[in-house]
């Protein structure tokens, strides 16, 4: 990426966001029967490239499966309030309804209950019974804590997620979670993240995770470019965390490591962009909080914006401009009644690979992208 100067002798990086880059057809097309959107975690293996966010707002035991029966994977916050409360619902019903002004300090207020281990087991029982693939995800500062729990449960992959994650957390008041100590120990997949370039993207793949997370999930809800000033197109942000990769793949002799795009991606085009980047598959966010099954049916926040002390995220209320719900597997594969993209969101994506030549995922990286 070129640098810019932007006076008295500092520079800035030129990058680049999703909205920025269009991908542009080969010189052959393909039937899209023969699109295949499959990918592989580890040992477990998934009929589309989706990781949910994991949102109070869309992510219950319940919605996880669903998302799992769909050919996605769910992911359940080990620190949302299906770990705090023995039933959320009625909570969610209220959270669904939130005046705006005052969403903020409702938010903070219901997730000041404790943590329950005892819950953590048992949501995890749940999502074992539904026949999903069971992943939990855990904050860097609470992991040491509740990782203990959590894998006693027998979840089947482990997400340890904060807005920035690095391999070398460094202070002087506690011990910090050393992620390659901490990984070695454990036979199961991590998925680690999120991270926004290619020095920390190759830090946290030689801690021998099998999936990183690149970007911060900054859609239009998120306010950490207004908290803490950071903010990177998540477009450059994916390549970078790619040559990464790459580079990774030369060090290791041929290990390869996941990478999930969790950024403002709510349409199939926006899927398809991040993948045709290097993601080999995307974290959605509020594009599923428009599925029936979603547990605050319909409104999103961020889990940092229920934050006690530095709220990082706006609530956002049911928007009728979503359309209407509907069920997760509609929602997923169609079919579709609103031409914009945010239903059948991976029919939209086999046909994007379809129309510009690719077969598979790992092929359709090599798509080529111009500046739109």
């Amino acid at each position: 990426m070129s640098k810019v100067d932007i006076g008295g002798g500092k520079t800035a990086t030129r990058s680049f966001d999703l909205s920025d880059v269009s991908l542009v057809p080969s010189r052959r097309t393909r039937d899209v029967d023969d699109v295949s959107t499959d990918w592989q975690l580890d040992a477990y293996r998934f009929g589309i490239p989706c990781v949910a966010h994991p949102s109070d707002a869309t992510m219950s035991p319940a919605s996880a499966v669903a998302l799992g029966k769909g050919g996605g994977l769910g992911v359940l916050n080990a620190e949302g309030l299906w770990c705090r409360y023995e039933d959320p619902t009625p909570l969610l019903e209220e959270l669904s309804g939130l005046n705006e002004a005052d969403a903020t300090r409702r938010l903070q207020e219901v997730y000041s209950e404790p943590i329950k281990p005892e819950l953590i087991a048992a949501r995890v029982k749940e999502m074992r019974d539904g026949g999903a693939t069971v992943a939990l995800r855990v904050s860097p500062q609470h992991c040491i804590a509740l990782s203990p729990v959590i894998l006693d449960a027998g979840v089947d992959v482990l997400v340890i997620q904060g807005t920035i994650v690095s391999a070398e957390h460094v202070s002087s008041q506690d011990e910090p979670l050393n992620l390659k100590e901490f990984i070695a120990d454990l036979d199961l997949p991590v998925v680690v993240g999120g991270c926004t370039n290619y020095t920390t993207a190759l830090h946290l793949m030689r801690t021998g995770a099998a999936g990183v997370i690149v970007g911060i999930g900054a859609d239009v809800w998120s306010t950490t470019d207004d908290v803490l000033g950071i903010a990177v197109p998540l477009a450059s942000a994916i390549a970078d965390a790619a040559a990464a990769r790459r580079d990774y793949l030369d060090e290791t002799g041929g290990r390869y490591v996941h990478l999930i795009a969790d950024g403002e991606i709510e349409s199939s085009g926006e899927i398809a962009k991040a993948i045709a980047c290097g993601a080999d598959s995307v974290m959605l966010g509020r594009a599923l909080a428009a599925a029936t099954e979603a547990p605050a049916k319909g409104a999103w926040w961020h889990p940092a914006a229920s934050h006690p002390k530095l709220p990082r995220g706006l609530y956002c209320p049911p928007n009728t401009e979503m359309g209407d719900p509907v069920p997760m597997n509609e929602l997923l594969h169609g079919p579709a009644s609103e031409p914009l993209g945010t239903r059948n969101l991976f029919g939209g994506l086999r046909r994007s690979m379809a129309k510009c030549g690719y077969s598979n995922v790992k092929e359709f990286q090599k798509v080529e992208l111009i500046l739109s």
